[in-house]
């Protein structure tokens, strides 16, 4: 990401970070779900506001082929 998106995708975090906030979520979720968010855009790169179902997908497919026991096993 060049400045300009960095500047808006750290916008987009923060606005996130408040929103569970005022949602009433446990600090242990804001945690995780930010930690997720964060994990996802530096992935792909990509701002918050960005991201496609398709980016969604591929980046979960990822995880899951990565992460899942089932998958090492082959």
């Amino acid at each position: 990401m060049n400045k300009a998106q960095q500047h808006r995708s750290e916008y987009f975090y923060v606005q996130h970070l408040i929103h569970l906030t005022l949602q009433g979520k446990r600090p242990a979720t804001i945690d995780a779900y930010s930690r997720a968010l964060r994990r996802i855009t530096h992935q792909l790169d990509k701002s918050p506001d960005t991201l496609t179902t398709d980016d969604l997908k591929r980046y979960f497919t990822e995880r899951i082929k990565r992460h899942s026991w089932k998958y090492r096993e082959n």
